[in-house]
């Protein structure tokens, strides 16, 4: 099995318009993804100058990737209200879906369907609760662990920033993968839209 190295965000509009390349890597048994967090964004309001910006990015990503920006997600970017950001609470809940036995894709997909779907408030607690409940976590059980998450997602950042500065990683989404007692850095870009493709380039890397 070849291990693949993903430094990611949940709160990362390129990582959501990768979100189809992790699909494929995590449905392939010939690969085993290590997810590295990067914590990129703690918890602010996004100034609303910099929100049109967002929106355009958004739209090249979109056209790039052809990742679906939902109407819900473009309204709360371009609102009058706060529109808060925060990777922290998103990989707390990454990493808690994983410990109550969710596979790490379907987590990270469920997040950002969440986020860039339907503009769902996941800086609260409360919206993270409900999104696991509906994913079948028990609610007590959720709570009681991301009580106890934080200490545990900021050591995975650090683990995570501390791996980029030794593979030389400077942004998300990176695949690095180990092969041949080397890394490989996947020009994953190549292969947005492009599933087949990209199928058939990580099966010859095999």
């Amino acid at each position: 099995m070849v291990k693949v190295h993903y430094f990611f965000d949940p709160m990362c509009g390129w990582c959501y318009g990768a979100s189809s390349l992790i699909e494929t890597l995590a449905e392939m048994t010939e690969f085993e993804i290590t997810y590295h967090p990067g914590g990129m964004i703690p918890k602010r309001a996004i100034d609303p100058s910099f929100r049109q910006h967002i929106l355009q990015a958004d739209g090249q990503i979109a056209a790039m990737t052809k990742a679906h920006f939902g109407d819900a997600y473009k309204a709360r970017v371009a609102g009058a209200g706060d529109f808060i950001v925060d990777s922290y609470s998103t990989t707390r809940a990454f990493l808690v879906g994983q410990e109550m036995g969710v596979e790490a894709h379907k987590m990270f997909t469920a997040i950002q369907k969440a986020h860039y779907q339907d503009g769902l408030h996941l800086d609260k607690l409360s919206v993270l609760e409900a999104l696991a409940v509906s994913m079948g976590l028990d609610k007590v059980t959720w709570n009681e662990k991301m009580a106890k998450s934080e200490a545990n997602m900021l050591r995975q950042v650090q683990e995570s920033h501390d791996l980029m500065g030794q593979m030389k990683v400077s942004g998300y989404p990176t695949f690095i993968i180990e092969k041949d007692h080397g890394l490989l850095r996947l020009p994953h870009g190549n292969y947005y839209g492009k599933a087949d493709e990209w199928k058939d380039y990580l099966r010859s890397l095999v």
